[in-house]
């Protein structure tokens, strides 16, 4: 007999997700997610530079940063820390504040270990299909992430 109390919701037309197994432990992956030192070397697609002003890895803690397109166009962004458990999991808010790019929507990345390596899985999850569509259609945000993980890649090699 199902409870009537349980609403289970199907969240894949609202998700990007996104898996991909790297060639460095956990620690090392996690640390480059959170230490500005390695965040501005590999965040954001190709072409893409970031600035950090502000990141307190903490819950309730804000990362302030701004991503510099290969077009001159500067993108103001501000996550807000929901989860921090080092070093396998962070739950994060993106969007939120007036003068940052009028995108909102909650990410989950966790750090799995697999012999070594770390299976990292980022979730994307939107307030609405809409929402999605938008940040995919504007922002690339589908191919974005895949070029972002892929420099992460490359910057866990000279971390080594």
């Amino acid at each position: 007999m199902s409870d009537p109390k349980l609403v289970v919701r199907d969240t894949a037309d609202r998700e990007i997700v996104l898996t991909r197994l790297l060639a460095a432990p956990p620690e090392l992956v996690f640390q480059a997610w959170t230490d500005p030192a390695h965040v501005t070397q590999w965040w954001g697609p190709g072409g893409f530079t970031t600035t950090t002003y502000k990141m307190e890895v903490r819950p309730g803690g804000v990362w302030r940063f701004c991503m510099h397109g290969p077009d001159g166009r500067d993108y103001q962004n501000q996550i807000t820390y929901l989860e921090v458990i080092k070093p396998e999991r962070l739950v994060y808010k993106h969007g939120g504040e007036a003068e940052c790019e009028p995108v909102s929507f909650q990410v989950t990345v966790t750090f799995e270990e697999q012999q070594g390596k770390t299976r990292l899985t980022v979730q994307m999850l939107f307030p609405s299909a809409i929402a999605r569509e938008h940040v995919i259609k504007t922002y690339g945000a589908d191919e974005g992430l895949k070029q972002t993980l892929a420099r992460l890649a490359e910057h866990l090699q000279i971390m080594g």
